[in-house]
């Protein structure tokens, strides 16, 4: 009788243990791949219509583009940017509906920088600002970024053939330097973090943390500014390193969570055979 009741004790430790593979996959299949609604987006008339054959190849091409781009992954879409009503198709591109169009070239960086507001302060206050503002003509967003296309910024966009277009590459080469190491751990951090959201750990505060620390590292890359790159290094060097202190010890708290279910396993299939063992030797 005592080892049956030691036996269902056990039971009960171990089998939430084993339980928590089937429940993870269950939450994210009926919860985390939901809306919190429950409800389907609703449709896009922009889209629809600058996706429909009678549209110009040209104009086709946007589409294509933006689904393809960083903004589409973040569920920023045509209204977001150049207004109207994407629910109405008869109001899609009325002013009255807040529609602005295309903007002029010399009205890139304010268009952009509705959204991107430290950026646009700190490419105004640099070198290549000052030359768009000076000639209307100079390296604006799309010139690095493209319109559409556009991807999550890394430190691949500074490069030679890209920046030999405007000047020679010796300066940019040396912003490229001085943000390297930042850049790297970065992406080293990002990896980590995605890593344990399959895990199924909730790392959205982390998450948000370092976004707001690689935009406030990328808003000052837009100063072209060497020497102000390298002075605030050690300032998101910190930041960087808190983050990964937490990352790893949610790392540690995982491996012993791990192991401690493993012994528990090992535990309740030892004492099974002990069980069966004493249960199966003849009685005298």
């Amino acid at each position: 009788m005592k080892w049956c009741i030691m036996l269902m004790g056990l039971m009960l430790l171990v089998l939430p243990v084993t339980a928590w593979g089937d429940y993870r996959e269950e939450f994210e299949k009926g919860f985390l791949t939901k809306t919190w609604s429950g409800q389907q987006p609703e449709e896009n008339f922009c889209i629809e219509c600058h996706s429909s054959e009678k549209m110009k190849p040209e104009y086709l091409r946007i589409t294509d583009e933006w689904k393809a781009s960083w903004h589409a992954q973040n569920r920023i879409a045509c209204h977001d940017c150049h207004g109207g009503d994407p629910k109405d198709p008869a109001m899609s591109m009325s002013p009255h509906r807040g529609f602005v169009g295309k903007p002029e070239p010399n009205e890139v960086p304010e268009f952009c920088g509705k959204c991107h507001i430290g950026i646009l302060k700190n490419y105004l206050e640099s070198g290549h600002g000052r030359a768009f503002r000076s000639s209307g003509n100079g390296p604006n967003c799309v010139t690095c970024h493209g319109s559409h296309n556009i991807q999550q910024a890394n430190i691949e966009i500074i490069s030679e053939q890209r920046c030999a277009k405007c000047h020679s590459y010796d300066r940019a080469r040396a912003m490229k330097q001085a943000l390297f190491l930042t850049e790297k751990k970065i992406e080293e951090l990002s990896r980590d973090l995605l890593s344990l959201r399959n895990e199924g750990v909730y790392i959205d505060d982390d998450r948000m943390n370092l976004f707001s620390i690689q935009a406030d590292f990328r808003a000052l890359f837009h100063s072209v500014d060497v020497n102000l790159v390298k002075e605030r290094t050690d300032e998101f060097s910190h930041k960087l390193a808190a983050v990964e202190s937490r990352i790893t010890a949610t790392e540690r708290e995982l491996r012993f969570r791990r192991n401690f279910s493993a012994i528990i396993l090992l535990f309740f299939v030892g004492m099974g055979s002990v069980l069966y063992l004493l249960i199966r030797t003849p009685k005298e």
